[in-house]
């Protein structure tokens, strides 16, 4: 019988990280081909304007756009996540994502219907912001409360590693298309093919989540009558110290805004004169992301041995730092230190952030207000950093001098905001799930920590 369980624990524990890895894949692949082509053929075919600078700023914005919904995304699909369930949450979210995605793809241009066309597109995209904005929330908290005992940071680390999976696709699927199809094509109708293939995101995340359980720790929660009515209102009075924590920490997405969506108008839009080919820059953020899906879960790993806190501190004030050399490599147009200090930037550096908080997070919370209390705090931090890029653009725009310095500097000083936030917040990794949210909660001694995670290590391999 123990066996059984044992068996169905393990076989639930997968599903729960490959249903968080391939959603997030597919949900996050449609997020980020709207951030392409928002740096790279947005400004032209629904912004045109006779100032440059203009077409670029309105275009980064409405890409901020989408995250602006994200707390009330947040507010609705937490509140759902609590209630009702990190499965049904998870479903939910996939469709809003997919259906906006490929409304996208049939939308007239700027030539076509005028104004209507970026008003249209902003809507959209605010349907975007809200689906995704249940998504990491909802998948680490499933995958986090299905994960073998001292494996939570492993486990939890698929959801990341899908985000960045993700991210590669969307660059991956604008390649052949910027390198192979003729300008006035692609700027025509080819940019729509990446939107209309979310139509596989639909029926790919529907089939792939409903095979997954509710999660052991919300059953409970549920059959004894815990599940609060108002978890968004529970949350904020009995957690809101970690609540701030975590919009700290999230401004960390600085980042990735700095090398993929800032980075790839300052390289490739012809008003700041770099000159990027729009094909040669889309590998920069394809192989750091390459590189980060590697790099991902070994980070996992070290944090369920070490604790969540160090990787995450070290690799917030380290990639701040390199967000200068990397800007600095575009300014001097060198092609190949650019990619090198991206891959070093993004593609390991900031992993130990990324990897950490799909564990970090919900660990500071309690399991009948998990899922709001993370997405709301986590929504608010991105949504702050996601209004960076036209920031970035209207402090720097083209022509002005020191690029490289002023966003670096910018950036920086981001990245230490969120280290200071993870300094002051309460190691977890040792902490039971059902004390987890506790303030009070005191850490497992550390050698029966180490004798239960390595007893969950040998139940591992039973064949499932």
């Amino acid at each position: 019988m123990a066996t059984t369980r044992a068996i169905h624990h393990m076989s639930q524990s997968r599903k729960a990280a490959a249903s968080g890895w391939i959603g997030s894949a597919l949900e996050y692949y449609d997020f980020f081909i709207y951030a392409t082509a928002a740096s790279l053929i947005f400004p032209q075919i629904f912004f045109p304007s006779d100032n440059p600078t203009v077409a670029i700023v309105a275009s980064l914005a409405t890409y901020g756009v989408g995250y602006v919904a994200r707390p009330i995304g947040a507010f609705v699909l937490g509140h759902w996540g609590d209630t009702h369930g990190r499965k049904t949450v998870l479903i939910v979210c996939m469709f809003l994502m997919g259906v906006s995605t490929m409304a996208v793809g049939l939308l007239p241009t700027y030539q076509q219907a005028g104004i209507l066309a970026p008003i249209l597109l902003v809507m959209l995209r605010l349907v975007q912001g809200f689906a995704v904005a249940g998504e990491i929330s909802g998948a680490s908290s499933m995958i986090l409360e299905h994960a073998p005992f001292g494996r939570r940071g492993f486990y939890a680390s698929f959801a990341l590693q899908g985000v960045q999976a993700g991210q590669i696709l969307a660059a991956a699927v604008f390649l052949p298309l910027a390198a192979y199809m003729p300008t006035e094509a692609f700027n025509s109708w080819g940019w729509r093919i990446p939107f209309l293939l979310s139509f596989f995101v639909i029926v790919a995340g529907y089939v792939i989540r409903r095979e997954v359980d509710e999660t052991p720790a919300f059953a409970r929660e549920e059959k004894r009558g815990e599940t609060p009515r108002a978890p968004i209102v529970q949350a904020i009075r009995l957690s809101w110290p970690d609540m701030l924590r975590v919009i700290c920490m999230a401004l960390m997405n600085v980042i990735p805004v700095v090398a993929t969506i800032f980075g790839a108008a300052y390289a490739v839009q012809p008003a700041y004169g770099i000159g990027f080919a729009k094909d040669v820059y889309l590998w920069i953020p394809v192989l750091g992301n390459m590189l980060a899906v590697i790099v991902i879960p070994f980070v996992g790993h070290l944090s369920d041995k070490v604790g969540r806190k160090p990787p995450i501190i070290v690799g917030a004030l380290l990639s701040g730092l390199l967000a200068f050399g990397y800007l600095y490599a575009i300014s001097i147009r060198n092609v190949p230190l650019a990619i090198m200090l991206s891959l070093l930037m993004w593609g390991v550096v900031y992993q130990g952030y990324n990897a950490i908080f799909p564990s970090f997070y919900p660990e500071l919370f309690p399991t009948r207000t998990r899922v709001s209390a993370m997405a709301i705090s986590q929504n608010i931090g991105t949504t702050i950093t996601a209004l960076l890029p036209a920031l970035f653009a209207t402090v720097a725009p083209p022509g002005s001098a020191n690029i490289p310095l002023t966003v670096g500097a910018i950036a920086f000083g981001i990245t230490v905001i969120a280290a200071l936030a993870a300094v002051t917040a309460r190691e977890t990794y040792r902490i039971r799930i059902d004390d987890l949210g506790n303030p009070e909660a005191v850490p497992m001694p550390r050698a029966d920590y180490e004798r239960q995670r390595a007893e969950a290590n040998d139940a591992a391999t039973i064949p499932t």
